[in-house]
């Protein structure tokens, strides 16, 4: 009788993506998952170029519906998706509705990053990608008129923001501290902020938040437990650098030289907590960070659905792009 066994489920993600015990990932339809497209949503042109003809990952390039300043040029607003590493898309239709808004609202060239995904690819992958990316970014800018065509006519490299929603947001924050501490060369390109929307922190230590959640957030303590679980080094806890910036293995942000910071921080997110204990640590540093609080919003607001809150958030980042102009 052989003493092999079949592969079992070791984690299932909502049905969505299942590893098994041998290490293979069976992934599911998500569609379920979004929010659907925002309503009326802008029409403006965009195009995929893949930036890492290797892996085959692109960018989705949106062109902005606002004129530009002096010369036609406008900020890039690099943006990195969420789905805690595990799900998501740079061509999910919530996303790109989301970043369909953004290009028709903001005065910034968007860019959607696609990256690799855990477990498959498990940390630090995408945040290699992320660096990959902005390797190209690099190059795109020193090519000046021979860069892509639509970099070339609109994009002021010197004025380029990194962002990102949830996961995006953690890998944001990672690649901006790449930067900043030389490990990311970026030539003519100049990082004049970076903004992070609900970001996927954790910690082992349980926040007062996590310990006693809101009812029906639209991530819960368990799925972000989950997610991380999926995401990180075999082995390896929430205290990870990648998971916590301030975890007691992580490096420290006090000597490194950050640009401005804008902090999106919902109030029904389970993940709060983590957010405002990194605004306060930055600002505790002297670094410069704006804090933005939506008291009645869930993790993720800003891509999942369209309302006042994402009006207001629109209204802020304008005003954040617009800073880089001042300095």
């Amino acid at each position: 009788m052989s003493g092999d066994t079949a592969p079992h489920i070791v984690e299932d993600f909502v049905g969505v993506v299942r590893l098994l015990s041998d290490g293979s990932v069976v992934r599911g339809d998500e569609s379920h998952m979004s929010a659907g497209p925002f309503p009326d949503v802008p029409i403006v042109p965009w195009k995929d170029v893949v930036y890492d003809a290797t892996r085959g990952l692109k960018v989705r390039v949106y062109r902005s519906s606002v004129a530009g300043g002096e010369g036609g040029k406008l900020p890039v607003l690099v943006y990195f998706h969420g789905g805690g590493y595990c799900v998501g898309a740079y061509d999910q239709p919530m996303v790109h509705s989301c970043c369909q808004r953004f290009a028709a609202e903001l005065p910034a060239v968007v860019l959607s990053i696609q990256y690799r995904l855990a477990p498959e690819h498990r940390l630090p992958a995408a945040i290699e990608d992320g660096a990959t990316f902005l390797s190209w970014l690099r190059v795109q800018a020193a090519l000046g008129a021979g860069a892509e065509p639509w970099l070339a006519e609109s994009a002021d490299f010197a004025r380029t923001f990194v962002s990102g929603v949830s996961a995006g947001a953690n890998l944001a924050h990672h690649v901006v501290v790449q930067t900043a501490t030389g490990q990311i060369v970026l030539g003519p390109v100049r990082l004049a902020g970076y903004v992070l929307l609900s970001a996927f922190f954790g910690s082992v230590e349980r926040t007062a938040m996590e310990s006693d959640p809101p009812a029906d957030v639209s991530l819960t303590v368990a799925m972000s437990d989950q997610l991380w679980r999926m995401a990180l080094p075999v082995g390896a806890t929430r205290d990870h650098p990648l998971a916590n910036p301030f975890g007691p293995g992580s490096p420290s942000l006090e000597p490194v030289a950050l640009p401005p910071a804008l902090v999106v921080a919902p109030g029904r997110d389970v993940l709060r907590s983590h957010v405002l204990r990194y605004a306060a640590r930055l600002k505790e540093m002297g670094k410069a960070v704006e804090l933005a609080e939506f008291k009645g919003e869930q993790h993720g607001f800003s891509v999942r659905r369209w309302g006042e809150a994402n009006e207001e958030l629109i209204r802020i980042l304008k005003r954040f792009l617009g800073s880089a102009q001042l300095k």
